[in-house]
């Protein structure tokens, strides 16, 4: 059977437009290449959508190459880019995410003109893919077309308002973290009540900054805990013995985290750099633990490790201390449990840990909870079409697909086959640390070697 396409990626946000320009890279000649995505602009996706120039990337822009041969090609993009002539040094910098949005459709654009492959974009949101004897049908409302392999690239998903009541609120009243568009229409007095305190709840409230917002602002969630700060300094070796950690088990791990970090404030140096010496070896911390363990750090440790693993700009940090410190800002710790719209303003109710409710009074809820990890609750109808099939597996935990170290999605027979993979966010229950760029690349990189080795 003749096949619409060698390659198929489903979904062309940020991880799907880089295996994309890897797969160009690396591609065969004559090899077809499709990326789906509803969006007109790929490369884009949740993270990368927003126009606004105050949403800012979390990692220094000197980390955020999409080649990671070339770590300064981001550098190299930025410096032929007339708004940042004659900038000098941009690798430390926490630059517009809309940036990075224009720098992969540019990359991706160089590696279509130079590839010995053709990608062809189609904006379908699949729904259905089923396997058949020479690869996959991918099908969408009113059409269907063939592929020999298919990358699953479908990207985060939002999860939805946890309170009873959240079905009968909608915009205005009721607005996604996302919706940047609908926030800055927000009066500027308006009182505004943000669910969630975690990154998407940083760009919710830069966006009302950028916009004159000057109503109060009151921030939800059950832990009361903020991101925090990048070091405004380079990192630095710590000498923490990574490898150390890999033989111990959660608690020995923490342990010896926290006197680490004692140490290196004793001799001057910032916590964030104890966490850098860890980041390139995350994925390994995670393996390495055995499921109970996994299933404590995500009881009890996770909302700590997101704070100070998922650092924000000090720019940012410097608006949040600065509306927290003239009182515009107001942190609660507490669990959202009801809304209930009234003929002229929302009232939510919370509790706090005591079971104490804590009434407010707003013009609007933000959904600010963050991405949803378990598969079963993405409400995406193809994922719970291969659930329902047999062609995938919940990953562990619950979170995402199961997936080998490789991205394979494991099948309901416990069968990892190479012609349907995984990148980004549907591998995260396998590898824990699979959204940043940094991790993406590398994934994307080693899918195109795999796959051009396997067409060979």
């Amino acid at each position: 059977m003749h096949c619409d396409h060698d390659i198929a990626i489903v979904g062309g946000g940020a991880a799907g437009t880089l295996a994309a320009i890897h797969l160009l890279r690396q591609a065969r000649p004559g090899s077809r290449i499709a990326v789906y995505e509803p969006s007109p602009r790929p490369g884009e996706g949740v993270a990368y959508s927003t126009r606004r120039r105050e949403h800012l990337l979390n990692v220094p822009a000197g980390r955020m190459s999409a080649l990671p041969d070339e770590p300064a090609d981001f550098l190299r993009w930025l410096a032929g880019r007339e708004e940042y002539a004659g900038g000098g040094d941009l690798s430390g910098c926490s630059l517009p995410r809309r940036d990075y949005a224009a720098y992969l459709g540019d990359r991706l654009r160089e590696a279509v003109a130079t590839s010995a492959a053709t990608l062809e974009l189609r904006h379908h949101r699949i729904t259905a893919l089923r396997r058949h004897d020479t690869g996959f049908s991918l099908e969408w409302e009113d059409g269907r077309a063939t592929a020999g392999r298919v990358l699953l690239a479908t990207g985060n998903a939002p999860r939805p308002l946890p309170a009873r009541g959240a079905s009968t609120l909608g915009a205005p009243r009721l607005l996604e973290a996302w919706d940047s568009e609908g926030l800055a229409t927000i009066a500027p007095d308006a009182r505004v009540c943000i669910v969630g305190t975690g990154l998407s709840m940083v760009d919710v409230v830069l966006t009302l900054a950028g916009t004159g917002h000057r109503g109060p602002v009151h921030l939800l969630s059950r832990h009361g805990l903020l991101p925090m700060a990048h070091a405004p300094d380079s990192p630095v070796d710590t000498g923490l013995d990574v490898d150390a950690l890999l033989a111990l088990d959660l608690r020995a791990r923490l342990r010896r985290l926290r006197q680490r970090v004692a140490e290196a404030a004793a001799d001057g140096l910032p916590w964030q750099a104890v966490l850098e010496r860890l980041r390139p070896r995350v994925q390994a911390l995670w393996r390495s633990l055995d499921a109970a363990d996994q299933r404590r750090f995500l009881r009890h440790v996770v909302r700590y490790w997101d704070i100070h693993r998922h650092r924000i700009a000090p720019e940012a940090d410097a608006v949040l201390q600065e509306l927290r410190g003239n009182g515009r800002l107001q942190l609660h710790r507490a669990r959202l449990d009801l809304v209930t719209a009234g003929p002229r303003c929302v009232h939510v109710v919370a509790r706090d840990h005591h079971g104490n409710a804590l009434p407010l009074d707003v013009e609007h809820v933000v959904n600010a909870t963050g991405v949803e990890l378990r598969v079963q609750a993405m409400r995406n109808p193809l994922l719970e079409q291969l659930l329902g099939d047999g062609l995938a597996e919940a990953g562990a935990h619950g979170i995402g697909l199961a997936t080998d170290a490789e991205g394979r999605l494991v099948d309901a027979h416990g069968i990892a086959r190479d012609d349907l993979r995984a990148i980004g966010s549907l591998r995260i229950g396998e590898a824990w640390e699979s959204l940043a760029v940094p991790e993406l690349r590398q994934q994307a990189q080693a899918l195109a070697c795999a796959w051009s080795d396997a067409a060979a």
